[in-house]
């Protein structure tokens, strides 16, 4: 397309240039070659702007000079159209200078005529402020697409850290409610036969844990839904007594510790409430399916500004950890922490029996009043 506008526009300039130096009667030889040399370059400006607003200029300044009938003089117009256009600011600046230096020459050179220097001024003032309108539009255009481009590259990037949230959410509750049901679902048939009151608490246990999974998996489905600035209705650090009641009832001695004690501190921000939620969540849930353990501690330190949870127990974690990979439960703690800008460790507990995960969250500064 731009091909085929550039050959119009050196038609036209070609047409008001060189058909009334044809059709104009007798006139000197030199006449038509001027004329030609003045429009037909217009072709390549796109190629080489200086050289063709060189030939063009000194084409029609020659012509003028020598005497010449007064024509428009379309290519140097269209020479500083383009100059104004597509050139960067010294090219401007230097196109500018010839298209003035050569319009001086033309016109007062051998006799100055104010009136037809007036007359092409503002043409070539109108040539020039046309030009810096479709240069102004074109940075316009080149603005708003980039700013599309990286709306839209947000867009994308919080629909991937949505995915990845819910994938993380989908896999907690799944794991952890699943975990729990195998342990006591093992159990139950034994506590049948030799321990009856036991198996009720421990089908009840079951039923209980399956229900919640439910409510936290349309929870963490239904935000899909809702508006992204909205919060997210998750469990928070006052779930955790129902946590780890749970997992006692699955057979293990789990304890849950908070200092300070007796709400001596302010509640963190929703986000490091449910950080710190899913990652103790995820911690009793590999214990249940895979320490061997029979107690787990649960400890929540806050600080002036920061709050410590660890999860520790008696099993055998640290073994396993020593021969296989991290999977994706302490991959996904370990980002948890990281969203909240805090930090996560994983390790032998200190007596060097058990595991312990350790997450520091950062909390704010609290306000001065």
């Amino acid at each position: 397309m731009k091909r085929y506008v550039n050959l119009a526009v050196t038609v036209a300039a070609v047409a008001a240039t060189v058909l009334p130096a044809l059709l104009g009667g007798p006139r000197a030889w030199w006449v038509l070659p001027l004329a030609v040399a003045s429009s037909v370059p217009v072709l390549w400006r796109d190629r080489a702007l200086l050289w063709v607003a060189l030939v063009v200029g000194v084409a029609t300044t020659v012509s003028a000079s020598l005497g010449a009938p007064p024509l428009l003089p379309v290519g140097p117009l269209v020479c500083l159209y383009t100059f104004a256009a597509r050139a960067s600011l010294p090219i401007r600046l230097l196109g500018v200078a010839l298209t003035a230096a050569g319009l001086l020459v033309s016109l007062l050179y051998p006799r100055p005529d104010v009136e037809v220097l007036r007359y092409l001024s503002v043409a070539y003032l109108f040539a020039y402020a046309l030009g810096t309108s479709t240069r102004a539009r074109r940075t316009q255009a080149a603005v708003l697409a980039e700013r599309d481009r990286r709306v839209a590259g947000e867009r994308t990037a919080a629909v991937l850290r949505e995915r990845t949230r819910i994938a993380r959410d989908l896999h907690d509750i799944l794991t952890h409610a699943v975990g729990v049901m195998i342990v006591q679902a093992e159990a139950g048939p034994l506590l049948v036969r030799h321990q009856p009151d036991r198996a009720d608490a421990t089908f009840a246990t079951i039923a209980a844990t399956g229900r919640d999974a439910v409510v936290q998996l349309r929870r963490a489905v239904g935000s899909l839904y809702e508006p992204a600035d909205q919060p997210l209705d998750q469990p928070g650090l006052d779930h955790l007594s129902v946590l780890v009641e749970r997992v006692r009832a699955a057979g293990l001695d789990a304890v849950l510790t908070v200092s300070p004690s007796g709400g001596a501190v302010a509640p963190p921000p929703p986000d490091v409430g449910v950080a710190a939620y899913r990652i103790v969540q995820e911690s009793l849930t590999n214990v249940v399916r895979h320490a061997g353990a029979r107690s787990v501690r649960v400890r929540l330190d806050h600080a002036a500004n920061s709050l410590t949870v660890s999860v520790t127990d008696d099993g055998r974690g640290h073994q396993a950890s020593e021969t296989s990979r991290p999977g994706y439960g302490i991959v996904g703690m370990r980002e948890r922490a990281h969203a909240c800008g805090g930090t996560l460790r994983t390790g032998p507990a200190s007596d060097g029996r058990g595991f312990t995960v350790t997450a520091t969250l950062p909390l704010p500064a609290p306000a001065v009043v």
